[in-house]
Formats: structure tokens, C-alpha cells, sequence
């Protein structure tokens, strides 16, 4: 039985998820909680599985509530439920991203029209929640530390990346590792519910020295950027490699975008000259395609089970015998940033994105 504690400061929206959550038999809900003082105070008489967090409350916000449950001695899985109209709202949901968070959802806005999907999800998160390996806050994404595997390739000419539950959390960890002279482009795919894609990449902008934004149809790539694939489209490279193409076939593993979709084009364009990684995500997209990266030549990375969230997809990589490193994002970012800096033509793409 999976135990959840709701924290939001309307009754109705309480009343609304509380009803999703009793439809299921092996959910209940735990307690309810109409601001953060009220939830810390309850997590100091017992302890639920799954956390639900509104960001905008009276007196202690979401973010602040979220934070002190990450850093206290017992830390648990939480899912926020925000409004994603609301621009200040989304860079709080962000911020609690940061703080350890492990899955967004907006709140419902048409119950009528959209109850039973939203209703899916919203279980589906839950559960995925349940299962989610969280940590105690860190000041700090960790240090590499350890001395890093011979880089070696020196030939990656473009870098794509996916990710899911926990994702937002790797891909900070990861890009902050790069460094402002990383002259690659770099793609991603995140899964991530609607209304939240702009803001992920403001947050990532905010804390990377590369250019963040979303993917637009045609555009060139350029070195030192990261393409984030909008919602709701499978994002892949024309057949030069020189540019972006996006398109709305029928969802691969159940989502769209795909990382399934992405890597399979890099595979075709580039090969070899490619670097493929794999984040936190619950699911398989993405594992088979980063294997096949591998028996092309290229550099494949998955994430460890000791960093991730949810050790599916990079997971099921590291069954398949897909990825060449596994460790945390900050160690494969080091990594990657070595066998970069090692190529003998540094810059493969110019600020037009002509490839040289």
C-alpha cells in the first residue's frame, strides 16, 4: 500500500487528487496538510511513501517545505503539483527540482475534460515515486573525486542525452560539468509534463555556462548549445547533421518526444563521431538504441544506480551491455569534457552550425 501525503492549501484541490488517489486499491491517502508547517509537523509523527507539494502557500512555500524534508534525517519522494501558467510558480517547482524533487505535474485544470488522463498520470507518477531512491540534500552536486577512465575517442562531434523521473536533477548535475568551452551541440530529450519544457530550460540556463533553449524545426546547430526537444514532438537531425527536424509520429515507449527517436538518428548521421548518455528515468526508452551507439563506436555513458532516481532506463542500459561509462552525471560529464577537449578538430561546428 502506497501511503501519500497531500500538501496544498485548497480544500478542492485536495478533495480532487484525494478522490484519484482513493480510486486506485493500492493507494491511500495518508494525511493532508494546507501549508509546509503543517506537513513538517506531521512528518515528525510518522512517515508516508509519497509526498504531494504545491508550490504557492500561506506562510512556509512548497519550495522551502520541500527543501527541509530533502534535508532532514529521513527524506522522502516528492511530487509537485503546480500551475505552470504561473511563471513564478515554475521557477519555484524548479527550484524544489533542485532541492530533490523528483517528478512534476500541473495541477488539473478542466477535471471534465481531461479527468480520466490526468487521473492515469497522476497514478502512474505516484507510483513511480514510490519507487524512487532519494537522498539527503547536498549543498553541492558531488565532486568527481576519483581518478577518470583514459578519454581516448577525441572524435565526438555532437552529444545527445535523455532522461525521465529525476531527469531535471541529472541534467543540472551534467551540464554544470561542462565546461564554457565545450564546443559540441547537445541534444535532449526529457520527458516532462506539459507546461514545464521553457521552464526546465531557463532553470538549466540559469546554472550551465552553455546556451540553453528549446529546439525549433530547422534550425542550425551550433557548438556550446543544448537543444531541449519541445512537447509533444520526437525531435532528430536532418540527413546532413547540420540541423534540427521534429516530428509528431506516434509516440515510441509511450512518450513523445523520444530518446529512442533522438539516438536513433544521431546513430544514422554520425556514428561513431557520436556521444550518447542516459539519465534517471523509469521505463526502457532510449537503452536499446544506446547499445546499438556502442556497437557503432560511439561514447556511451548511463547513469549509476547509487545517483539516480529511478534506475530504469540507464539501468536497463547497463543490462544490455549499452553504455561504455556508467557513474554520476557530474563523473560522465568530466569524461565527456576530456574526450572532447582531445579531438583533433575542436570546434565541429561553427556559431552558423556549418560542420567542419
Amino acid at each position: 500500500m502506497i501511503r501519500v501525503l497531500m500538501v496544498d492549501d485548497s480544500p478542492l484541490m485536495c478533495r480532487i487528487l484525494g478522490q484519484m488517489l482513493e480510486s486506485d486499491p493500492g493507494i491511500r491517502v495518508w494525511g493532508t496538510a494546507g501549508s509546509g508547517e503543517e506537513a513538517l509537523a506531521l512528518l515528525q509523527k510518522g512517515r508516508p511513501d509519497v509526498v504531494t507539494m504545491d508550490i504557492h502557500m500561506g506562510g512556509m512555500d512548497g519550495f522551502e517545505t520541500t527543501r527541509r524534508i530533502m534535508e532532514s534525517e529521513r527524506p522522502l519522494p516528492v511530487v509537485i503539483v503546480s500551475s505552470c501558467w504561473d511563471p513564478l510558480e515554475v521557477e519555484k517547482t524548479f527550484d524544489a527540482m533542485a532541492a530533490g524533487a523528483v517528478a512534476i505535474l500541473p495541477k488539473p485544470a478542466n477535471i471534465a475534460e481531461e479527468g480520466g488522463e490526468y487521473e492515469q498520470e497522476f497514478l502512474r507518477t505516484i507510483r513511480a515515486a514510490s519507487e524512487a531512491r532519494v537522498g539527503r540534500l547536498r549543498k553541492k552536486f558531488p565532486d568527481p573525486g576519483a581518478p577518470l577512465p583514459a578519454a581516448g575517442k577525441g572524435r565526438v562531434k555532437i552529444v545527445a542525452a535523455g532522461a525521465s523521473t529525476g531527469g531535471p536533477q541529472a541534467l543540472a548535475a551534467f551540464l554544470s560539468g561542462l565546461p564554457a568551452g565545450f564546443h559540441r551541440p547537445v541534444l535532449v530529450v526529457q520527458h516532462m509534463a506539459p507546461g514545464f519544457t521553457r521552464g526546465l530550460a531557463d532553470w538549466l540556463g540559469k546554472i550551465t555556462p552553455l546556451r540553453v533553449k528549446i529546439g525549433t524545426q530547422g534550425e542550425p546547430l551550433s557548438g556550446g548549445t543544448v537543444y531541449i526537444a519541445p512537447e509533444g514532438t520526437h525531435m532528430v537531425l536532418n540527413r546532413s547533421g547540420d540541423s534540427l527536424r521534429f516530428s509528431d509520429g506516434p509516440p515510441l515507449h509511450m512518450v513523445r518526444p523520444s530518446v529512442s527517436m533522438l539516438f536513433r538518428s544521431v546513430a544514422e548521421v554520425y556514428g561513431r563521431d557520436s556521444a550518447a548518455l542516459l539519465f534517471s528515468g523509469m521505463g526502457a526508452d532510449g537503452a536499446e538504441e544506446l547499445k546499438q551507439l556502442r556497437n557503432l563506436g560511439a561514447a556511451t555513458f548511463a547513469q549509476d544506480r547509487e545517483s539516480s532516481v529511478v534506475w530504469g532506463m540507464p539501468g536497463e542500459a547497463v543490462r544490455l551491455e549499452g553504455a561504455e561509462h556508467v557513474g554520476p552525471p557530474s563523473v560522465l560529464a568530466a569524461i565527456l569534457s576530456g574526450m572532447a577537449a582531445g579531438s583533433s578538430n575542436r570546434a565541429e561546428t561553427t556559431d552558423n552550425g556549418e560542420r567542419r
